[in-house]
């Protein structure tokens, strides 16, 4: 039978949003995952649903499950580790592929196939979520309006209304983002920080006043490369959370919560930020909880006419009704879920391995972000 979207991680926090999206949407769609748990509510529902056990790290793994399942587009919801395994099957099996995004050297290796994406006439995107994704996508909006740029500063601040500690999205990500040196470009040259020696405080639209980290993010690159031509001097990237979030994440990074050397137990090897991630899922949503992000990215430099010009992109993310398991994950999932129907219905006609900005219509991907509850600003002013 065919298929119109294979979802690898299709159990996991993003997996489970963009696979409920695009069935609602009616689309027909594989799930594939190392573990079923989280995908059981969604083949409860949908029965006809098929299922299939992946594991990336198993030489072969990916390719066989490609070679099984009769669809053309890939979604990896996966953890970014294995985003290159994925790429290298697809290209074997001939299909489009997309994902969430990883590290920078990881980032440079997708983006490395760019030629061989290119000659199999495939499209491959990595950082198709929030951020990256949505901010990759705000930043070519903005950058149409420069002659030359000195800065780009981006990032997210999210917060909740009821301050104790809920999972705010994948956190592997989370730790490894805070304990990372954070690369960042100053004066055109890379520098290596440490988040914790980054704090400042910035105010954000809806969220208010909140502390801010620079960390490890693959727009940092991407950004440097992408827009080239217009000579960006400096570009950082800046993580937001609550007091409440910080002082858990903070107290696991001390307990040793983030290592991922596996431990022995029993006749297993596990790895502590995966036994803690899988322990972390299943806290209960405290009742009445809402989140609210803001995803931003802000440009200084040359405009058009030679005057000194910032622009500000913001695109504001609140908890949906009827997604309110889901908090404001949704700007990950989305996003993901829409770049994917782009991809099918010929919207994105781009080949080769890009980052978003280089193949997303931006206008489209704004009007579809506007259906999903989820407003682009440009300079505080909504974008229609």
């Amino acid at each position: 039978m065919k298929y119109d979207f294979l979802i690898i991680g299709s159990g996991g926090m993003q997996g489970r949003i963009v696979s409920r999206d695009l069935l609602e949407s009616g689309f027909k769609v594989y799930f594939a995952d190392l573990y079923k748990d989280g995908s059981e509510k969604l083949l409860a529902k949908y029965p006809d649903v098929p299922f299939a056990f992946v594991d990336l790290r198993a030489e072969d793994g990916a390719i066989n499950l490609l070679k099984t399942v009769d669809a053309p587009i890939v979604i990896n919801c996966a953890e970014g580790d294995w985003n290159d395994v994925v790429y290298k099957a697809c290209l074997e099996t001939g299909k489009h592929v997309l994902d969430l995004g990883s590290d920078i050297p990881m980032t440079k290796t997708q983006l490395g196939m760019n030629d061989d994406f290119k000659k199999a006439n495939l499209i491959a995107l990595t950082g198709c979520g929030s951020t990256p994704g949505i901010n990759n996508v705000m930043m070519k909006h903005a950058s149409q309006f420069f002659e030359e740029i000195d800065t780009i500063e981006l990032g997210f601040a999210w917060d909740s209304n009821v301050k104790k500690f809920y999972v705010p999205f994948s956190m592997p990500s989370i730790l490894e983002e805070l304990t990372d040196p954070a690369p960042l470009i100053e004066n055109g040259v890379w520098l290596e920080k440490n988040p914790a020696d980054t704090e400042e405080i910035r105010e954000f639209k809806d969220i208010g006043t909140q502390k801010c980290y620079l960390v490890r993010h693959p727009e940092t690159y991407t950004f440097s490369v992408d827009y080239a031509s217009l000579k960006p001097k400096n570009i950082r990237f800046y993580a937001g959370f609550p007091d409440h979030s910080l002082e858990t994440l903070n107290k696991l990074i001390e307990l040793g919560f983030d290592q991922e050397e596996p431990l022995p137990f029993e006749k297993m090897q596990i790895r502590p930020v995966d036994a803690m991630t899988r322990i972390l899922t299943r806290l209960p949503r405290p009742e009445e909880y809402s989140e609210k992000e803001n995803l931003w990215v802000e440009v200084s430099g040359k405009g058009k006419n030679g005057d000194i010009l910032i622009r500000k992109m913001e695109c504001i993310v609140s908890t949906l009704p009827g997604w309110v398991e889901a908090g404001c994950n949704i700007d990950t999932g989305f996003p993901a879920a829409i770049m994917a129907r782009m991809i099918h219905d010929g919207r994105i006609t781009a080949r080769g391995s890009l980052a978003p900005d280089l193949a997303v219509p931006t206008d489209e991907f704004f009007k579809e972000l506007r259906k999903k509850g989820m407003t682009v600003y440009q300079d505080g002013e909504a974008i229609v």
